[in-house]
């Protein structure tokens, strides 16, 4: 006689009958795509770090957002990269600098488009760390300065969100006071609340030039290893006006992932970050793994833990092979 009156693999028996009562979804609109914008014309430059990728001029970053929209991608990350760099990075608030002329050719080409941008130094120094040196040390307070004003310019020059990224203390509420006095009450910050200190950022240094000449950035941004200090940055985020906090990397910091969302009422972005496509795709090319299925794996992981946002080098790849799915991923 059986006495089995528990069998979940009855609600595994058929593709319709698990995609009926599948938890976790991922859908284009959960994604956002970054995009590294460079000087000149006609430049589409690939990143060898990251197959697929590319530095895009801004005739060409504004081509590849009308294809990523029609595409199902409906928000990008912006990063650009100066021909020009000082130890200020004070090309990141310049009226003619690559961020400022790319938003309203974007707007103009694809209006619907929600442009996030960036907001940091390290690709614009020209000592490649986040902010202001002084003997060797960022000067967190000196580089606050510096916030305000690229702060500022992204917004008058049409940013839809701004994301700081630098882990610099104060910097969401000098962001926030800057935006309201200015008139820009609706603007919303999106922290990078939790970035660790990784190596899997090495591509995008590649990628954005900005590897720090001397030294690391493990003075400011955070020790992978600290959960509740993670949770402490995301609380200060959201107490000096973070409308979206995020984790940085995503992957390897799922738990992390899940206590942001358990603790606080605001919506979750992870960044899938330049390491973590990298070793994708490097498997991939050498038939180690499935690529494809391994994007999705990944991407339902981090949707999984928690997070509402992804911000992901396979955006493109996600959406399109959702399309050719009927949206059945």
């Amino acid at each position: 006689m059986n006495y089995l009156s528990h069998r979940p693999r009855r609600l595994r028996s058929s593709p319709i009958l698990r995609s009926l009562v599948r938890e976790t979804r991922v859908t284009p609109s959960n994604l956002i795509m970054p995009l590294f914008i460079v000087p000149g014309d006609k430049v589409k430059l690939e990143i060898k770090s990251m197959p697929g990728q590319y530095n895009w001029s801004i005739d060409l970053a504004v081509e590849k957002c009308v294809e990523l929209y029609k595409a199902g991608i409906r928000s990008v990350l912006l990063f650009a990269i100066p021909d020009l760099k000082d130890d200020s990075g004070s090309a990141s608030w310049q009226k003619d600098g690559i961020i400022q002329r790319v938003i309203p050719l974007i707007k103009k080409a694809v209006p619907e488009m929600f442009i996030v941008t960036d907001l940091c130094f390290c690709e614009y120094t020209s000592h490649g760390h986040c902010g202001v040196m002084r003997d060797g040390k960022l000067d967190n307070d000196a580089t606050l300065e510096g916030i305000v004003k690229q702060t500022l310019s992204h917004a008058q020059h049409g940013a839809d969100m701004i994301a700081p990224s630098g882990m610099i203390d104060g910097c969401v509420g000098a962001m926030r006071h800057v935006l309201d006095e200015n008139g820009f009450h609706e603007l919303p910050i999106m922290g990078y609340s939790a970035k660790m200190a990784s190596a899997f950022y090495g591509p995008f240094r590649e990628a954005s030039q900005c590897a720090p000449q001397v030294g690391d950035r493990k003075s400011y941004q955070m020790d992978g290893a600290n959960r509740r200090e993670a949770l402490r940055e995301v609380q200060l985020d959201i107490e000096q006006g973070a409308d979206i906090v995020m984790v940085k990397p995503a992957s390897l910091f799922l738990d992390i992932i899940r206590e942001v969302k358990d603790n606080f009422l605001v919506p979750v972005a992870a960044y899938n970050v330049s390491g973590e496509y990298a070793m994708v795709k490097a498997a991939g090319a050498n038939g180690w793994i499935d690529e494809r299925k391994i994007m999705l794996e990944t991407l339902t992981s981090i949707k999984r833990a928690g997070a509402d946002i992804i911000i992901t080098y396979f955006a493109e790849d996600f959406a399109r092979a959702y399309a050719e799915s009927g949206g059945e991923l």
